[in-house]
């Protein structure tokens, strides 16, 4: 079992950036396929990107050139970075962990208005 723990979010300017993080306790992390999904409100939970184990990454077509994914399993840790950031990218962004489960975390909200 593992425990996921969001940050980073906030308030930006369009075209701005920010890093998400999403550090993890409770087990092996290396173990885990990693992967940041968001909700817009009125709207369903959808995957933005994704990281195995091996590193090997996957996007959304809205985010591919824009925010990259990353991991570092010595710190436990999960990043995605958001650049060229526009007003639909508003949501709350969840981190997720998969291993025959799926782990959640408790979501960090990113707003993105001038």
């Amino acid at each position: 079992q593992v425990q996921l723990v969001e940050s980073g979010g906030g308030l930006v300017q369009p075209g701005g950036s920010l890093r998400l993080s999403c550090a993890a306790s409770g087990s092996i992390f290396s173990i885990y396929a990693m992967g940041w999904y968001r909700q817009a409100p009125g709207k369903e939970r959808e995957l933005v990107a994704s990281i195995t184990n091996f590193g090997v990454t996957n996007y959304a077509d809205f985010v591919k050139g824009r925010f990259t994914i990353s991991r570092d399993n010595a710190k436990k840790t999960v990043y995605l970075q958001m650049n060229s950031l526009n007003p639909e990218d508003t949501a709350v962004y969840y981190c997720n962990a998969y291993y025959m489960e799926n782990y959640w975390g408790q979501g960090t909200q990113v707003t993105v208005s001038s």
